[in-house]
């Protein structure tokens, strides 16, 4: 053998050893955070991934709907109060997700006072509750009780999502109960798209936007609701592989950080209380609205009455995010084509649909930019 050929087989040997003793370490690193995950799961304690705890208070309430009050933390710096409403498919909760990562705690501390609706968990037997239903009565019927209580003439009401679709409706037909209108990832454009988008932004506008009539009123007529199982595993479907991952990957990075790994399960506690979608509901989301884009058309009818945009008149701040593929940024952006008031603001945010309320980026600009925006339209 030569002495090139030596070498060679010398430095073969030393690189299998290398990659050898690579595999190993690997593998008990593996292991220690393996055991870690595990020991730290048997470490928590449920009161320790509570979500929603910022103090409140129930103000109202009517069949399964609840109208709750925050208590204040800071001076009252606005007369005039501000509703969340969120959407059917997920809990408020995501506003106050934790002390540290908190839309609704933030806002507190700048002097907002703060109510929220929780739609409760529909059941079968809310199965003919309709959009009208939700938008003309327990929404009209919250505001009304804010008024009450408030001694105030109208109401600031900041809509998330499908609370935010429903919020618009009601600030078209009712307006006068409306001061400013806050609008956050919501679909008002139900059939718009945007090239430049990823393909994967924007997958449940294809799934119901190819569900035949008779199959959406068969399931409805079968289960009464859309189920949040049903809808869990549609969000699951559109990043399949991230998905899968977390539950390995994103785990094993947080097995070292007790606070990072409590960050982690509350989230996904969140994630997997998904409330069912009244049946009726459901049928006019998907075919009035997925289907047949009737709100930028105003031919949306809710209890015989038409649902007309250019009523919505007061101040409108709308924020999107960047990044979200649930609700991609062209079907929420250029409301103000729609809608006939001239004070109108675009916010975009860089996040996805639900980081826009939890992410570290997001957290010192959020309710600072709100509160800003309704500071510079208080009236009082």
């Amino acid at each position: 053998m030569s002495l090139n050929g030596g070498m060679l087989m010398a430095q073969s040997d030393q690189a299998t050893g290398t990659a050898a003793s690579d595999i190993v370490s690997n593998v008990a690193a593996l292991g220690r955070d393996l055991a870690q995950s595990a020991k730290l799961i048997a470490e928590v304690r449920d009161e320790e991934v509570e979500i929603g705890t910022a103090p409140k208070e129930e103000v109202w309430r009517s069949d399964k709907v609840v109208l709750y009050r925050y208590k204040a933390v800071a001076e009252r710096k606005l007369k005039i109060p501000l509703l969340i409403v969120f959407s059917l498919v997920g809990r408020y909760t995501i506003v106050d997700l934790q002390e540290d990562r908190s839309m609704v705690r933030n806002l507190l501390k700048l002097g907002i006072d703060i109510f929220v609706i929780d739609w409760g968990s529909p059941s079968r037997a809310d199965r003919y509750l309709t959009m009208g239903d939700y938008i003309n009565d327990y929404l009209d019927g919250a505001i009304e009780a804010i008024k009450e209580v408030d001694n105030v003439d109208r109401v600031s009401v900041l809509g998330i999502c499908e609370g935010g679709t429903f919020s618009l409706c009601y600030a078209a037909l009712h307006p006068q109960n409306v001061e400013n209108l806050i609008l956050m990832v919501t679909p008002v454009d139900f059939h718009a798209r945007d090239a430049n988008e990823p393909l994967s932004h924007g997958l449940i506008n294809l799934w119901t936007q190819n569900l035949k009539g008779e199959d959406i009123d068969e399931m409805m007529d079968v289960h009464g609701v859309m189920s949040g199982e049903l809808m869990g595993f549609v969000f699951t479907s559109m990043n399949p592989v991230r998905n899968a991952l977390k539950y390995n990957l994103d785990l094993l990075d947080v097995t070292d950080d007790k606070k990072k790994f409590l960050n982690f399960l509350r989230m996904e506690k969140w994630i997997a209380d998904r409330p069912h979608h009244p049946g009726e509901v459901a049928k006019q989301w998907v075919k009035d609205l997925y289907q047949n884009n009737c709100l930028v058309v105003n031919k949306l009818l809710l209890d015989s009455q038409r649902v007309e945009l250019p009523n919505v008149t007061m101040p409108v701040l709308n924020i999107y995010a960047r990044d979200d593929h649930i609700i991609p940024t062209a079907m929420t952006r250029d409301l103000g084509k729609y809608i006939g008031t001239k004070d109108y603001t675009e916010l975009e945010l860089p996040a996805g649909h639900m980081g826009i309320f939890v992410s570290g980026k997001t957290q010192s600009v959020l309710a600072k930019s709100l509160a800003d925006w309704l500071f510079a339209h208080d009236k009082s």
